[in-house]
């Protein structure tokens, strides 16, 4: 009998573990195209979130998965961001603001390793990935964040740059009393 109290007691803490941790890495982001992030923003207007990756980034795929797929990031974006993914070495091509950009470079045979910059990534001033780049609801770039963010770093620059609360922040000191004074929804 007692046997098997604790084969119950073993299998109700691992149903709990993995409920709880497929619940923390639940949610998803609606990731958008940017045209469809432009359209959007016609009728809702939101800041952007871009996503700057390559396809052989393993930074950039660790991000994905720790960060993007964390149930209150996820939730945060999709409430206040339109979410979009950039290769910053594919071939799409990208209007934006009047001016066409395309990869010239590109070669298909090396779309699934290194391959040439993007001129949307350079126009942004891209040079490391992953980066994270803000955008307001009218299209101008707030600033492009770079290198891999976990959960915790990220949630940080969601709050400061989900409406225009940043445009306060003027000094390194107003930024540090940001973060000093910032309430994380995050379980650590």
């Amino acid at each position: 009998m007692q046997n098997n109290f604790y084969k119950v007691k073993f299998f109700l803490i691992n149903f709990i573990f993995i409920f709880f941790i497929s619940n923390s890495y639940s949610q998803e982001i609606n990731w958008i195209s940017l045209d469809e992030a432009f359209k959007a923003q016609k009728e809702n207007p939101k800041n952007i979130i871009l996503d700057v990756y390559t396809n052989w980034c393993g930074p950039c795929k660790l991000m994905e998965k720790n960060t993007f797929k964390n149930k209150v990031i996820a939730q945060f974006i999709n409430q206040h961001y339109y979410a979009v993914k950039f290769n910053a070495e594919g071939n799409e091509t990208i209007s934006f603001k009047g001016r066409k950009f395309e990869n010239e470079g590109y070669d298909k045979s090396r779309s699934q390793s290194r391959n040439s910059t993007h001129m949307f990534a350079r126009f942004l001033g891209v040079n490391a990935y992953p980066t994270t780049v803000f955008f307001d609801d009218k299209m101008n770039l707030i600033t492009p964040i770079r290198g891999y963010l976990v959960p915790q770093q990220l949630e940080i620059y969601l709050e400061l740059f989900k409406n225009d609360q940043y445009k306060s922040v003027k000094s390194q000191k107003e930024f540090d009393d940001f973060i000093k004074n910032f309430k994380s929804k995050l379980k650590v």
